[in-house]
């Protein structure tokens, strides 16, 4: 009684982790785009207006909410500091302390479970978490010393050396952990270098620039470029970010065997389609960037397409026997219905995942079909292949399925 629940409240603790990193997600993505289409749609004030002798750089005119919107932003900061000056940073704070919250009670409280794929790599509980925590540490290295390289001065061979680099540790991952662990670490990672630039490059610029007209300096407008630069990345990470928080519900991406090719034509698609959006605010429209996005999206998703599952000729022959109800109800008990039943004994699992329960003929039947995606056609469960099951066992199940799962 007293593992289900601890396992209960662990259950309690991912939804409303899940539930907190989607608000601040949210908060910090919105206040990002917003601020990227701000700087990409400001215009110039007129040579010798009363804007321009103040040192604005740009401004625009927005109506919202029912009211009249004039922001203004200056080359380097203006005369004299605002009395009240408002930061945007626990946005980003919060969405990485929440994320990382839920790598460790999705993730790393039930590693053997959720990390750990013995056909991958017979890896041991705390190695698995050691990869992971490495992963962000030194992504967020790398990646910074990159930007204060010589390479950081050009920014479009910076971007194709970061998505090289980001593509090889998906690559790396893929051959040590898990599918669905593998994605998400790569999404932390991303994740880390975003708010790593926030914390280590943007507000640390910014209190240079306000500590300077506290002191009576002229700011160094350095400060503002390098936090530019670093807000412009974070812009490009979002979309590959954002699949990769959902990808856990989409096994046909995760569970394929070339799972980091898939991975890095995704995360493309989606710098392709931000750079769209980008260029629009800036007045430019150029389609051929969202169509190579979705292009590269439909490629993804008729090469990963579903095959027939080959069975062994044995299984094939003896269908009607080998593939018969009892069979399979017996395969489903051994294999599956530790975790998806209406009281699971795997450890780590309070409830069915995903609500589908299987310890029912009843129950069996009516899942048919997401049984035999997940387990023929996909291989993605059971999670891990924790229960062992095996090809024959698979075929035995395809089999029963193909046959009208009588």
């Amino acid at each position: 009684m007293e593992a289900f629940l601890l396992t209960y409240g662990v259950e309690w603790l991912n939804l409303l982790g899940r539930w907190l990193h989607l608000i601040t997600g949210i908060a910090w993505i919105g206040a990002s785009f917003y601020f990227v289409w701000l700087d990409n749609s400001i215009k110039p004030p007129a040579p010798g207006s009363e804007l321009a002798g103040k040192g604005v750089s740009g401004e625009l005119w927005a109506v919202h909410g029912g009211g009249f919107y004039n922001p203004q932003k200056y080359l380097i900061a203006p005369k004299e500091l605002p009395q009240e000056l408002h930061w945007f940073k626990w946005e980003a704070y919060a969405t990485w302390l929440s994320g990382f919250a839920l790598l460790f009670i999705v993730y790393y409280f039930n590693a053997s479970a959720m990390m750990i794929d013995k056909s991958v790599a017979d890896l041991s509980s705390w190695q698995a978490i050691g990869i992971g925590l490495g992963t962000l540490v030194v992504g967020w290295t790398v990646y910074d010393l990159l930007c204060r390289s010589p390479l950081g001065e050009r920014e479009g061979l910076l971007g194709i050396v970061m998505y090289i680099l980001i593509v090889a540790a998906a690559f790396a991952l893929s051959k040590l952990l898990s599918g669905r662990a593998a994605y998400i670490h790569v999404g932390a990672m991303i994740g880390t270098m975003m708010v790593g630039n926030v914390l280590m490059v943007i507000i640390p610029g910014q209190r240079k620039l306000v500590e300077a007209m506290r002191a009576g300096r002229q700011p160094d407008a350095i400060h503002g470029r390098r936090a530019k630069q670093r807000s412009v990345h974070n812009n490009y990470f979002t979309l590959p970010v954002l699949f990769i928080m959902i990808s856990n519900h989409y096994a046909m991406t995760y569970s394929h065997s070339y799972n980091w090719a898939v991975l890095a034509a995704i995360m493309a698609a989606g710098v392709l389609i931000r750079h769209f959006f980008n260029l629009k605010h800036k007045g430019r429209i150029a389609w051929g960037y969202p169509a190579a996005g979705m292009a590269l999206l439909l490629a993804v998703a008729i090469a990963i397409a579903p095959r027939p599952a080959a069975r062994p000729q044995a299984a094939a022959n003896g269908a009607a026997n080998d593939a018969g109800f009892a069979r399979v109800q017996t395969i489903i008990a051994q294999r599956c219905v530790s975790c998806h039943s209406a009281q699971p004994t795997q450890p780590g699992f309070a409830t069915a995942p995903a609500g589908v329960m299987l310890d029912t003929p009843a129950l069996l039947r009516q899942h048919a079909a997401k049984v035999y995606q997940q387990a023929v056609q996909l291989k993605a469960m059971p999670i891990g292949n924790l229960t062992q099951i095996t090809d024959e066992e698979r075929a035995i199940i395809g089999a029963w399925y193909e046959a009208g799962a009588k």
